[in-house]
């Protein structure tokens, strides 16, 4: 199966909800200013950025815009092309086309069948 491995949540003002998160649940704020996104921190990492502690996920927060609107969930897949060939084939629709991250993987977001929109990643072997 594949897991969910990451969540998004699209604010109107990053200022405000960094604090907003890290005053109302501790969570770890790092904003990266050069990719206007803000990492998220809800459980320590190990070497890899990957969570310490087993079923934990961490996320990020940007700027609400289209097609991200909505808290998104983002799940792990072995082959980003072929899920998204999959996606469409099972009717639904990728709204944002694979993007390579960094040297950590890619990313991806769809909407399903009924009308939600998530994302998918793959990390970099």
């Amino acid at each position: 199966m594949d897991k969910v491995v990451h969540f998004e949540i699209p604010v109107d003002d990053l200022k405000r909800a960094e604090n907003f998160y890290k005053v109302v649940f501790g969570w770890s704020i790092n904003p990266e200013p050069e990719m206007n996104y803000t990492i998220l921190r809800t459980v320590d990492i190990d070497e890899n950025y990957m969570p310490k502690e087993k079923g934990a996920i961490n996320g990020g927060m940007l700027k609400r815009q289209d097609p991200i609107k909505n808290p998104v969930i983002t799940i792990s897949v072995d082959d980003i092309d072929a899920s998204l060939k999959k996606v469409e084939k099972s009717g639904g629709k990728v709204i944002r086309k694979k993007l390579q991250v960094g040297d950590m993987g890619f990313a991806a977001y769809f909407q399903d069948t009924e009308g939600n929109v998530l994302g998918v990643w793959q990390n970099i072997k």
